[in-house]
């Protein structure tokens, strides 16, 4: 499995995960087998802006399974699950901290994500 996080910085699982998606510069990409990490590899955003669809097939690109957000807009979870990756919201916190709750089936997420930002107003 390979879990794709959106990242503040290029630290990987030392990183915290980005509060939007969409305006980060960087994907924390983890590959995990048998609940353990495997490999860690971070890969900048190649694009500033971005349209629809962008980050989701930037994410199949790159092998992701699953992505694991703090938010991001309905429209955008469409393209993901269509493009068969999973999408975990709510999450924050350290990469390291969130990938070892999850690969323990414990993670708890901030179920009320949506008012601490703007996650479906954009414009392109």
């Amino acid at each position: 499995m390979r879990i794709a996080i959106p990242s503040e910085d290029e630290r990987g699982i030392e990183s915290t995960i980005s509060q939007h998606f969409g305006k980060t510069a960087y994907y924390t990409f983890v590959d995990v087998e048998g609940r353990k990490i495997k490999n860690v590899s971070i890969v900048r955003v190649p694009f500033e802006g971005h349209r629809p669809g962008d980050l989701p097939n930037f994410v199949k690109e790159h092998g992701g399974d699953i992505v694991v957000a703090f938010g991001m807009g309905s429209r955008a979870v469409d393209f993901f699950r269509e493009l068969g990756i999973e999408v975990v919201l709510g999450a924050s916190g350290r990469v390291a901290a969130v990938v070892d709750v999850l690969l323990k089936e414990n993670l708890t997420v901030d179920k009320n994500w949506k008012e601490h930002g703007d996650f479906g107003e954009h414009s392109h």
